[in-house]
C-alpha cells in the first residue's frame, strides 16, 4: 500500500520532553522511560497537559550510523522551567513532508520510505529534522494512527519549483 505523502506549512509545537541520544535500531528501548518522566512530570502540573499527543523529535545525524538526539516529550500548554530531565523544547516550525500511517508502529517505516521517495522524486532535501506524532490509542493495530512529520531545507530564493520548465 502506498502511503500519500503532503506538503504543509508546520508551526513549532511545545513539548515537555527527556532528551536521550539512541543508536540507530534502539528507539524502541528507550522512548518508554523517558516518556514515563514526562507524564510523571505532567500529573504534577495542573494545566500543563489539555489533549496534547505524544510527540518524537528526531535531530539526524550527520551520518546514518551516528547515534541520534532524541526528544521524546508530550504536547504541553505552554513553555515551562526545566525539572529533573524534563524541559521544554519546540517541534521545528516551516515546510515540512508529512505521511499519516495507520497500523502497527513496526510498520511505521513503510511513511518513512513514502518521504523519502517523495523527496527523491521532488528534488527536496531535509532539513535535519523529524518527528512522529501519535494519534490516540485504539484496540485495533489497524487502525492506529501516527503522523510522520520531515522538516524540509528551505528552498533558495529565486528557486524553480520541482517540474517547472
Amino acid at each position: 500500500m502506498t502511503v500519500p505523502v503532503t506538503v504543509q506549512t508546520v508551526r513549532p509545537r511545545t513539548l515537555a520532553a527527556v532528551r536521550r541520544t539512541v543508536a540507530p535500531g534502539e528507539v524502541g528501548a528507550a522512548w518508554e522511560p523517558a516518556v514515563g518522566k514526562v507524564w510523571d512530570f505532567i500529573r504534577s502540573q495542573p494545566g500543563l497537559w489539555t489533549d496534547g499527543h505524544n510527540i518524537f523529535v528526531y535531530h539526524h545525524p550527520d551520518q546514518p550510523d551516528e547515534l541520534i538526539l532524541c526528544d521524546f516529550g508530550v504536547e504541553v500548554t505552554r513553555p515551562f522551567e526545566p525539572v529533573g530531565e524534563v524541559c521544554a523544547v519546540e517541534t521545528p516550525g516551516g515546510e515540512a513532508a508529512m505521511a499519516v500511517h495507520y497500523g502497527p508502529y513496526t510498520r511505521l517505516n513503510e511513511a518513512y520510505s513514502a518521504i523519502d521517495a517523495w523527496m527523491a522524486a521532488n528534488r527536496r532535501e531535509s532539513a535535519g529534522h523529524s518527528w512522529e506524532i501519535y494519534g490516540d490509542p485504539t484496540p485495533d493495530p489497524a487502525r492506529t494512527e501516527t503522523t510522520v512529520v520531515h522538516l524540509l531545507k528551505q528552498e533558495p530564493p529565486g528557486a524553480e519549483p520541482p517540474g517547472a520548465a
